[in-house]
């Protein structure tokens, strides 16, 4: 197991850059929070999941792949997803219903984030698997006087904790007025959250103490963390967006229930996205899901493949705002492109020391990608050790050694058979047999058939072996 290089991570709780000292090396948790499949995973959403597969490999490097525990869950418990089960699957009992969108929308989004070149997380936990856990943490709660059972409902009692507010750095009467809530007469304080909520004949639901009911959405992430890694745990990770009130209502309910003094040592956070210089959402006409820009021409006119999405995603630093764009898109295709054709894979060859050393200070991806940059002029000068351990690299990141420029191969030979056909219509018997060895010199051979139908002459090609 190698500890080198030594990572140092930037901690939202303490607004430094820390060296990252795992609590157990031979077992290095992190914890990320995942979709709530109610509808396909948007480009923002694909973010998170990029920024952290790249942590998630970084540390399987450092500490080895057996001792790196990652858990993403996914939300398949909350109010979207009831409203779009009733409106897409009205004639279907309830729970039929809720199990078709979040069934389908999971199916998706495993689909989506793998062709962006992420790995699956160790564990996938889905909130409707943990509701025991969930009952246990409120118990707990009420037990040691930080949540109460009123109007229906079961609370926290923000007033209970002293520090209540640490990792969004703003006092309780900030977090009050930024959470938009109605003062309820029901509640003690405007800024208690709720922990479990009634549910009605229409709505999903289990028995508990405080009668049939469903979690609130904080609660249920404080209980799969727990479950799989434990009170207290290395890295907890997730979207800017998610700073308040979800992550700070977590720590709180973790913190509480448990007596600890934090739930993750180092809390990391990827910046914001907006679509070619707006805020992207559907009132602007410019919400786009990953599934768009995989499979349809919706934006820039055609699709992307999935390694582009992957490095236009990296090539601005995980914590600053990125802006989403055509242009960008192009930039990263050509700089893939570029690394592609320069790589040539060695199966013996470790990944580059100095890629490694960048991303290890923050997972400075900007850096690590000059250095790229630098390693591909090198094997396009002909040094053939620059050219292995560029594609080992490139396989590390998540990104593959030939897809664009096969897919650009194919283009220019499907072109040539043209032309050779056109010759051989023509009668040009000279320029086609030209190009049958321009392309057998590349390693692709022609072979000529009849169509059975048409009796059209046509041809197709392989790689010879």
């Amino acid at each position: 197991m190698s500890q080198e290089p030594s990572l140092k991570l930037y901690n939202t709780l303490t607004r430094t850059k820390e060296d990252f000292v795992p609590i157990d090396p031979a077992n290095v948790r992190m914890y990320v929070c995942g979709p709530t499949v109610y509808d396909f995973a948007h480009i923002g959403n694909a973010r998170p999941v990029i920024v952290f597969d790249l942590l998630y490999r970084l540390l399987r490097h450092v500490y080895g792949e057996s001792h790196v525990t990652y858990v993403r869950n996914i939300t398949d418990v909350d109010d979207k997803i009831n409203a779009r089960a009733l409106r897409d699957f009205p004639d279907l009992p309830l729970n039929e219903a809720i199990r078709q969108v979040t069934e389908t929308t999971a199916s998706q989004f495993h689909k989506d984030v793998a062709a962006l070149g992420c790995l699956p997380p160790s564990v996938e936990p889905r909130a409707t698997e943990h509701i025991g856990g969930m009952i246990e943490i409120i118990e707990r709660l009420i037990a040691r006087g930080h949540a109460y059972e009123a109007g229906g409902e079961v609370l926290f009692r923000v007033n209970s904790m002293p520090d209540y507010g640490q990792l969004s750095g703003r006092n309780l009467e900030d977090n009050i007025a930024g959470a938009r809530v109605a003062v309820e007469s029901h509640k003690e304080n405007p800024a208690d959250f709720v922990l479990w909520k009634a549910s009605s004949e229409n709505e999903p639901g289990w028995d508990s103490p405080w009668g049939r009911g469903r979690p609130g959405w904080h609660i249920e992430c404080s209980a799969m963390s727990k479950e799989l890694l434990g009170e207290t745990f290395d890295i907890h990770g997730g979207g800017l967006d998610l700073i308040f009130p979800h992550h700070e209502n977590e720590i709180a309910q973790s913190r509480c229930a448990h007596g600890t003094d934090m739930m993750a040592n180092i809390w990391m956070h990827n910046g914001y996205l907006q679509v070619e210089g707006r805020k992207m959402s559907k009132s602007e006409g410019n919400f786009i899901t990953i599934h768009d820009l995989l499979e349809t021409e919706k934006f820039g006119g055609r699709k992307w493949p999935g390694e582009v999405l992957r490095l236009a995603m990296l090539m601005t630093h995980y914590r600053e705002p990125i802006d989403f764009s055509v242009a960008r898109l192009e930039e990263a295709e050509n700089r893939l492109v570029g690394w592609q054709r320069a790589a040539r894979a060695s199966g013996a060859t470790p990944p580059d020391a100095a890629t490694l050393a960048e991303l290890a200070d923050d997972l400075n991806f900007s850096r690590a990608a000059t250095v790229l940059d630098a390693m591909a002029r090198k094997a396009n000068r002909g040094e053939t050790s620059a050219a292995h351990c560029l594609a080992a690299t490139l396989t590390f990141l998540g990104f593959p050694l030939d897809s664009l420029i096969r897919q650009e191969g194919d283009e220019a030979t499907a072109q040539k058979v043209s032309e050779r056909l056109a010759a051989l219509a023509a009668k040009d018997f000279t320029k086609a047999d030209a190009i049958r060895a321009e392309l057998l010199e590349q390693g692709i051979q022609l072979m000529d058939y009849k169509d059975p139908e048409t009796g059209e002459r046509k041809t197709k090609w392989e790689v010879a072996r």
